[in-house]
Parts: C-alpha cells; sequence; structure tokens
C-alpha cells in the first residue's frame, strides 16, 4: 500500500477534478501491475493496473489508494473491472466520500464474493485524497500557504526588493511543490508588483499547473507574462462582479478562464472565491501571496497547510510582512498550526505546519 501511495502521488497537480490514486497488483508474492490515475483524470489507476498484470490479475490481490468507483462515468466502475478480471482480494487504504461511491464500490466487490480489506495506511491516504474529498463534501479545495521569508518574517525591503531572499535550493524546492498542486494562487497585488509567470520551471515537468490571481477590478498588466502565456498555460481570474466589463473581454480574448467572486468589506470573499475554484474543479490549490490575500484566508480558516522558507537574513521592522494586517488584540484569538516538519534547503531552513 505504501508503494500505491507513492504511484498515485505522481498524478497529484494532473488529474483534477479526479482523485490521484494509486493501485498495485500481486500474485504470488510478485508485483503483475501498477498503475496510476493518468492525466487528465482517466485512465482510472486501477484500469491501467489491470492492463499491465493482464492475465496474472486472476486470482491476484489487488492494492488501491481509494475506494474502486461504482458508477458510470465516461468510462465504466472500476469496481466492475476488478471483478471481471477476477481478482480474490481488494485492499483499500479509504473509502471514498463521493456521494456516488461512498461504499457503494466495496459492496460490488463483497457481492461479487471478493474480500475486502480496508483502512491500511488509511491517515497518510486520507492527507493524499483530502483535496479531492473538500471538493466532493464541502465545494472547496484545499489550500497550501507558503511564504520564503528573513528570519525576522520579511518577504521585502521597504523598497520592495525581494528577489532573492531564499537561495536556488529552497526555490527548486518551491517549483517542485507546485507541480504537484493543482494551481498556484496569488493576489493582484503580488501580479502587479512583480510581474510572475507561476510556472514549474527548471525540473523538466511536461505539463504547468494552472495560474490563478484573485483581483476584484481586473486591473492586471495587459503585456506582463501572465497575459502573454494566457493562451498556452491556463490562468483563472477571480474577480468581482463589478469589475470593467471591457477588462474582463480583454482577458478572456487572452485566453484567461474568469470566475465572478463575491466581495466583502471591500475586497473579495475569500470562501466564494474558493467555493468558485472548486466548482472549476481544482482540489490543491498552492498559494505564494501576497500579505493582503494571505491574511484574508488565514482569517477565514482556508489555510490547511503552512510551508515557510526562512533564510539567515534579518531586514529589520521597515520590511514588507509576509501576513497583513488581521486586527488581532488577543494572543488566543491567534490562529494555530502544529508542527508537522523541519529540514535544512540548502542554506534555508523549510517548515511545514499543518491545521490544528
Amino acid at each position: 500500500m505504501a508503494h500505491a501511495l507513492t504511484l498515485g502521488r505522481r498524478g497529484q497537480g494532473r488529474v483534477w477534478p479526479n482523485p490521484a490514486v494509486g493501485c498495485v497488483i500481486v500474485a504470488a508474492g510478485r508485483i503483475v501491475g501498477r498503475g496510476w490515475t493518468q492525466p487528465g483524470g482517466r485512465p482510472h489507476a486501477e484500469t491501467e493496473a489491470l492492463a499491465q498484470a493482464g492475465a496474472a490479475a486472476r486470482g491476484a490481490d489487488v492494492y488501491v489508494t481509494l475506494e474502486p468507483c461504482a458508477h458510470h462515468g465516461q468510462t465504466p466502475p472500476c469496481a466492475r473491472a476488478l471483478i471481471e478480471a477476477g481478482v480474490a482480494r481488494v485492499v483499500i487504504a479509504v473509502q471514498d466520500q463521493d456521494a456516488r461511491v461512498d461504499g457503494r464500490g466495496v459492496a460490488m466487490l463483497r457481492a461479487a464474493g471478493i474480500e475486502v480489506v480496508q483502512g491500511v495506511c488509511e491517515a497518510e491516504a486520507r492527507r493524499d485524497h483530502e483535496g479531492f474529498f473538500r471538493r466532493v463534501s464541502q465545494g472547496q479545495p484545499v489550500v497550501t500557504l507558503k511564504l520564503a521569508q528573513t528570519f525576522d518574517g520579511r518577504i521585502a525591503t521597504g523598497t520592495g526588493e525581494s528577489q532573492w531572499i531564499t537561495g536556488p535550493e529552497a526555490r527548486r524546492t518551491v517549483h517542485a511543490m507546485r507541480a504537484r498542486h493543482d494551481a498556484v494562487m496569488v493576489g493582484g497585488g503580488t501580479a502587479r508588483k512583480d510581474d510572475p509567470s507561476l510556472t514549474v520551471r527548471d525540473l523538466g515537468v511536461t505539463w504547468q499547473p494552472a495560474r490563478v490571481v484573485v483581483s476584484r477590478r481586473l486591473d492586471l498588466p495587459l503585456m506582463g507574462k501572465l497575459a502573454r502565456s494566457a493562451a498556452e498555460v491556463p490562468l483563472i481570474l477571480c474577480h468581482g462582479r463589478d469589475a470593467d466589463p471591457t477588462l474582463a473581454r480583454t482577458w478572456r480574448d487572452l485566453g484567461a478562464t474568469l470566475l465572478p467572486c463575491a466581495a466583502r468589506g471591500g475586497q473579495l470573499d475569500p470562501v466564494d472565491v474558493l467555493r468558485q475554484l472548486g466548482a472549476h474543479g481544482l482540489t490543491r490549490i498552492f498559494c505564494e501571496g501576497g500579505s493582503a490575500l494571505a491574511a484574508s484566508l488565514i482569517e477565514a480558516d482556508l489555510v490547511d497547510q503552512l510551508i515557510g522558507f526562512n533564510a539567515g537574513l534579518i531586514i529589520g521592522a521597515e520590511g514588507l510582512p509576509g501576513i497583513g494586517a488581521m486586527g488581532l488584540s488577543r494572543l488566543a484569538a491567534a490562529p494555530r498550526y502544529t508542527l508537522g516538519e523541519t529540514r535544512r534547503i540548502g542554506a534555508d531552513a523549510l517548515h511545514i505546519w499543518h491545521r490544528a
């Protein structure tokens, strides 16, 4: 099952709105089939593994990270494919929370006389499928907020200079993290100030995550990197319903997808932004700021994981903070996260925190 989980992670960032599933088929103590969800969400992991195993699947054990689907979509149910292949046992990490499945796959297998074991490596599988589960149950993706900061928590000098606070090893790690998410998200201020491309570079990948920019007025550079690449790399603009229609039409003509979102207190409502992104099919968002967007997501309790890269650099109080004002007056009201991992990345420190 640990191997199946590793295989499933190969699909992260490439299969939305489907889950990134891994599958291993074992016969007489030997792996005869391996599969993972393919780009775009199909074929499914079980289909891939069964095709590789061929006749060797009959009487074999199947290890799959998510309950096999039981409904007819663009492809027949994976539970039916396993039954027709004549497997003897199916070991499942976690039950599917999609209402179209949710126990029906297990019931189909058992009705066909196949032994089913559930809950193997369940905690790891829940983490891997958390974005898919959140989308099908609550209609929104999970969010990871990444910040690259100085030791004293600044993301730029007072004049806005920020390249580069962290070293090349940390930046390369960030690109690898981008590649495992459905989309990279920034606020409009960051898009205007930094003119980022938000793509995965220097890793030899053949795909790109979608880029999401949260900008109420759509007042983004029309000659910037995002605009110039909108026809080649997916660009999603979350904007207010009062945005200039001419600007909206211009961005559509450039190739961007526009998602109108509700506003609250003069800014876009982060809850509705995530709902619109979830309705678009996204399951895993990698947010890279800026400070106002980061603060609004944290205030709304929408950040599931914090990733910090800290450099041995000190800027001082005049430097720009990574997270904007949150209006807190009591420490007890501050959001808390639980430390999950720390490690050295080149000359910098990486720390990962999970929602408490």
